[in-house]
C-alpha cells in the first residue's frame, strides 16, 4: 500500500508525533481513512505507536521516514521522478501555443511576401491584362492595395513595434514590483486557456477548516457552527432536521447529543485527542471560494496576444484570397505549395485564437456569479451565527458540556513500541511503586 501524500505531509507539519485527530484537523481526510494511513505509515516507515494510560493513541516517526519510503517504495520514487518530468513537460506544452503562434504568422508573412512580389515582378513584365491571365481571373476583385509592398512595409513595422512596447510595459512591472513570472510564451497559453481552476482544492479546504473549527472547540459543535463551511444547506423537512450534517458525522466519527429541551450538538472523541495542547487556530468565518480570472498574464501580454492574433488571423485572409484560385501554388512551387497544403489548419488556429478566448471570458463571468451567490448565501449564515438567539445560545452552551481536550504527554504513556515489554514493564513496575509509596505517605499523614 503507497502511503497517502496527504498524512506524510500532515506528519512533518506536526513535528513528527501525531494523533488521529491531529492529522485529520491538517489534512480534512475521514477519521478512518486517517487511522488505516497512519498505521499503514507507522509500520512502513519504522514508526512507533504510543499508547496513554486511558486508551488514546500517538504515532511518533523517526525524521528522516520520507526517505525510507522512498528507498521502500518504487512508486513513490517513480511518482517523484514523473512530477519532474511532468512540470518540464507541461511547460513546454504551454509555450509551444505561443511558438505557433509566431510560427503561423511568419508563415503567412513570407507566404504573401513572396506571392506579392512574384505578382509585382510579373507587372513590370506584363501589362495588367496579361498578368490577370498568368494568374487567373480570380485575383482581380482584390484591391491593389493588398499588393503594395510599402503596406507590407507598415504591417511589419506596427507588429514589431509592440514588442517593444510590450519591453517598456515589462519594465514598468518591474518596476512597481508587479511581476507575475510569466513570459510572452507561457502569456499566449494563459490568454487561450487560463490558468487552472483557482477552486481545485476546494473540498480540500472545506474539511480542513471543518475540522479545524471542532478542533477550536474541543470538540463539541453546533450545526450553525459548520453550516459557514457547506453549500446547499437543502430545505424544509432536511434543513429543520438538519440533515446537511451527516457527512461531517460520517466523515470524523461524530455523534448527536440531545439536550432535554431537544437540542441537538455533536460531538466528535477523536478529535479530542492531540499529541500536544492544540492552540487555537485561525480560520476564515466562512468557506470563502475564490473568484476565476480570465488570465494571470499583464495587460501589456493580454494586448499583445490579442493584437498579434488579431494580425495572424487578418494575414490569414489575405493568404487565403491570394490562393484562392489555386494557380499561383501551381506556378511558384516549393514553399507556395507547402502552405497551400496547411492553410486550412492556419486559418483554423487564426480564428480558434480569438474565438476561444472570446468565448472563455463570457463564460468566466458566469461562473464567477455562481461563485458570488455561494459566497454570499455562506456569509448570511455567518452573520445568523453571530447575532445568534436565545436558542442558539442555549445550543451552544449545551455543546460545551461535551468539550474536552486529552494530551497525550510521554509522562502518561501506558505503552509504546519504542522500547521492549521487559523494559516497559519494570519502568511500569517503579511508577506503581512510587503511586503506591505516595498513597501510604498520604494515608500516614491522615492518621
Amino acid at each position: 500500500m503507497t502511503p497517502n501524500p496527504a498524512i506524510i505531509t500532515a506528519v512533518e507539519n506536526l513535528d513528527y508525533r501525531v494523533t488521529v485527530g491531529d492529522v485529520v484537523a491538517k489534512a480534512g481526510l475521514d477519521v478512518k481513512v486517517a487511522e488505516q494511513g497512519l498505521l499503514a505509515l507507522a509500520t512502513d516507515a519504522g514508526g512507533h505507536l504510543q499508547v496513554s494510560e486511558t486508551g488514546e493513541i500517538a504515532y511518533l516517526f523517526p525524521k528522516n521516514f520520507r526517505g525510507i519510503l522512498r528507498n521502500k517504495f518504487w512508486r513513490l520514487r517513480w511518482r517523484e521522478w514523473w512530477e519532474k518530468v511532468w512540470r518540464v513537460l507541461f511547460y513546454l506544452i504551454r509555450i509551444s501555443f505561443g511558438i505557433l503562434l509566431i510560427l503561423s504568422f511568419v508563415i503567412i508573412l513570407a507566404a504573401i511576401t513572396i506571392i506579392v512580389i512574384s505578382l509585382n515582378s510579373s507587372g513590370d513584365r506584363n501589362d495588367s491584362g496579361s498578368r490577370g491571365n498568368n494568374f487567373g481571373g480570380g485575383m482581380m476583385f482584390l484591391p491593389r492595395f493588398w499588393f503594395n509592398y510599402n503596406w507590407f512595409l507598415w504591417f511589419n513595422w506596427g507588429y514589431y513595434d509592440r514588442p517593444y512596447r510590450y519591453q517598456r510595459q515589462r519594465q514598468k512591472y518591474h518596476s512597481q514590483g508587479q511581476k507575475n513570472g510569466m513570459n510572452f510564451f507561457e502569456a499566449v497559453f494563459s490568454f487561450l486557456f487560463g490558468d487552472g481552476n483557482p477552486n481545485y482544492n476546494l473540498d480540500e479546504r472545506r474539511w480542513q477548516a471543518i475540522a479545524t473549527v471542532i478542533k477550536n472547540n474541543q470538540g463539541a459543535v453546533v450545526a450553525e457552527q459548520i453550516a459557514p463551511y457547506l453549500d446547499d444547506l437543502g430545505k424544509g423537512y432536511a434543513l429543520e432536521y438538519e440533515e446537511y450534517i451527516l457527512p461531517v458525522l460520517i466523515r470524523f466519527n461524530g455523534r448527536p447529543e440531545v439536550s432535554s429541551e431537544g437540542q441537538i450538538v455533536y460531538h466528535f472523541p477523536e478529535l479530542q485527542a492531540t499529541a500536544k495542547g492544540w492552540n487555537s487556530q485561525p480560520i476564515s468565518a466562512f468557506l470563502k471560494e475564490k473568484f476565476w480570472r480570465f488570465s494571470e498574464a499583464t495587460s501589456g501580454q493580454i494586448m499583445l496576444a490579442t493584437g498579434l492574433g488579431a494580425v495572424n488571423f487578418v494575414g490569414a485572409l489575405v493568404l487565403g484570397s491570394l490562393l484562392e484560385d489555386g494557380t499561383v501554388a501551381a506556378q511558384l512551387g516549393g514553399f507556395i505549395s507547402f502552405v497551400e497544403v496547411i492553410y486550412p489548419l492556419l486559418l483554423v488556429y487564426g480564428v480558434g485564437f480569438l474565438v476561444l478566448p472570446l468565448i472563455r471570458y463570457f463564460w468566466v463571468q458566469w461562473r464567477n456569479g455562481k461563485v458570488e451567490a455561494r459566497n454570499q448565501q455562506r456569509q448570511k449564515r455567518v452573520i445568523t451565527l453571530n447575532h445568534s438567539d436565545r436558542q442558539l445560545k442555549q445550543k451552544i452552551e449545551y455543546a460545551k458540556k461535551f468539550a474536552s481536550e486529552t494530551i497525550i504527554g510521554c509522562e502518561s504513556l501506558a505503552y509504546t513500541t519504542e522500547k521492549s515489554i521487559l523494559e516497559q514493564e519494570a519502568e511500569q513496575a517503579d511508577k506503581i511503586d512510587a503511586e503506591w509509596q505516595k498513597r501510604l505517605n498520604q494515608s500516614d499523614a491522615k492518621e
